[in-house]
């Protein structure tokens, strides 16, 4: 998300702190593009024109252009609008209120009420325990019903049964009746949209509203709809009464104006994003991490949230003892490529490590990507127990078996072969000085030897392997990570880390362990 704006801020940002001291007419010169910029990537007018408005007011002044750093200010100052532009804080969805709490879905057709109703559903039930209902108040659209039935059977969350002729407002009235008699925690009412708002839309939205009562009206809206998105946002927000914001398609927009127009322009929060079809893809909005990310600071907390939810602890340690002994399969390899895949593959790990979001395309060019990822797990499953257990048993004819398994040709396998005895050779040699394994770090670097990287990835020894840390460990290493600034706001400290030309105050705070499951920080570009 936010790529195009990500790297056109970025480049604007860095020619001003790679000067000593600005003027008035740098800084002007600076905000046309800073406004350009938030317009290419679909930002209202009027929240590009307060925005850039605001920053110029606090640039502009004598304590900035004759700081030690102007540069540096300007950036902090644009990373400060920028969260406030966004909300100060992250704000969850309320539950707090007499069961069952109601939960009133809106947006136009297409824009992702149904899976999102059923991936918050899966949400509450796993995270937090609660008992949930859907049901499904779209009456109009074919199979809208049984579509949320089956999405239902799928995240095992009950869903309200449908009885024939039903208007939406009975069916709402049903939900919250069978919700109370039921002992359930959460009712969410998926209702129906339209193609475009419309007024028979809006009095049947305020008609149910009125009839359920729900406690949060979440308006729902494709990241992709742009300058529309005010419109959308005002008009419902209107009539209905929004609460919160979930903005879906995050992870295939990388302009994601919505996101920063829709909250100027209602005041009300991003409560959830989705990034991706699964149920399980939907994150928090945080506005300082988001900030950080747009800027190119990264996003550790995120990364180690990440970690924490997708790493299994008993494998990872059982892994790690194995690798001790200088052990490294290719059953190993397999686990180790699958646990990148589930926190986010190689472009979702890189745009969360401080300066490597710009990495992404040069790796991408370069073949390193996450579809390579599935052809070498698919070679890997193609071939026997023991050919995995013990490589050396891989001569040509088993070769050629293996390429015909797996839709491949024997030189991508010599190319997985080889990278797996370069991850071998470095596991052993980090086992050896009892580190204990590093795992993901031997994958990363294996990979980026492997793709003629490994002059791109300095550093490789400098963070913790999060693949081999328990968790109570990796919950420590994200509260250190947020106490030292880099969840959210400028970093405080960590030597090295690159921000946008380099950000004041840096060096001050404790260094962290390392993440050592991916490559190491650079050091910023040479001045």
């Amino acid at each position: 998300m936010f790529e195009s704006l990500q790297e056109r801020l970025g480049s604007i940002l860095n020619g001003l702190t790679g000067r000593g001291a600005l003027s008035e007419a740098d800084v002007s010169a600076a905000l046309r593009e800073v406004r350009r910029a938030l317009l290419e990537a679909d930002v209202a007018l009027e929240v590009v024109r307060s925005f850039t408005d605001k920053v110029r007011e606090k640039s502009v002044g004598a304590a900035v252009l004759k700081s030690i750093k102007p540069g540096q200010m300007v950036v902090k100052i644009v990373h400060d609008e920028l969260v406030a532009m966004l909300g100060d804080e992250g704000v969850a969805i309320d539950l707090n209120a007499p069961a069952p709490v109601v939960l009133m879905m809106v947006g136009l057709q297409g824009s992702g009420k149904t899976t999102t109703s059923a991936k918050i559903a899966k949400r509450l039930t796993e995270r937090q325990g609660k008992k949930v209902l859907m049901a499904s108040l779209d009456t109009r659209r074919p199979a809208a019903q049984e579509q949320l039935r089956q999405l239902g059977e799928q995240v095992k969350v009950t869903t309200l049964p449908v009885v024939p002729g039903q208007t939406p407002v009975e069916i709402a009235r049903r939900a919250e009746q069978a919700g109370r008699l039921g002992g359930y925690d959460v009712v969410i009412l998926d209702t129906a949209g339209r193609t475009h708002i419309d007024e028979p839309l809006m009095v049947e939205m305020a008609d149910i509203k009125a009839a359920a009562k729900p406690h949060e009206v979440l308006l729902v809206a494709d990241s992709l709809t742009g300058q529309d998105a005010v419109n959308l946002a005002r008009n419902f927000d209107s009539r209905v009464g929004v609460t919160g914001l979930i903005l879906t398609r995050m992870d295939g927009d990388g302009r994601g104006g919505a996101a920063l127009s829709m909250r100027a322009v209602t005041g009300k929060p991003v409560k959830l994003i989705g990034v991706g079809e699964k149920m399980d893809a939907l994150e928090e909005f945080h506005p300082k991490r988001i900030a950080d990310r747009i800027l190119g600071m990264g996003d550790i907390v995120s990364l180690v949230e990440k970690a924490a939810e997708n790493i299994d602890a008993e494998k990872a340690a059982a892994m790690a003892k194995k690798m001790q002994s200088g052990k490294f399969d290719l059953d190993d390899l397999a686990d180790q490529l699958r646990q990148m895949q589930k926190m986010g593959g190689m472009g979702g790990i890189m745009n969360l490590m401080p300066g490597m979001g710009g990495m992404k395309d040069k790796m991408a060019a370069a073949g390193l990507d996450d579809k390579m990822f599935g052809r070498q797990i698919a070679i890997i499953q193609s071939m026997t127990k023991a050919e995995r257990a013990n490589p050396d048993l891989l001569k040509h004819s088993r070769k050629q078996r293996i390429a015909k398994g797996s839709g491949t040709d024997a030189a991508a396998i010599n190319k997985l072969l080889k990278m797996h005895r370069q991850m071998a050779d470095m596991m052993k040699a980090m086992g050896g000085k009892g580190k204990g394994g590093g795992m993901m770090r031997g994958l990363m670097g294996g990979l980026a030897n492997k793709m003629g990287l490994g002059g791109m990835m300095p550093g490789m020894g400098g963070m913790p392997d999060l693949s081999s840390m328990d968790p109570k460990q990796l919950e420590a290493l994200k509260k250190q990570a947020e106490a030292a600034g880099l969840g959210g706001g400028l970093p405080k400290g960590l030597p090295g880390l690159p921000g946008p030309g380099g950000l004041p105050g840096l060096g001050s705070a404790p260094r962290l362990p390392g993440l050592g499951g991916f490559p190491g920080l650079p050091k910023g570009p040479k001045k």
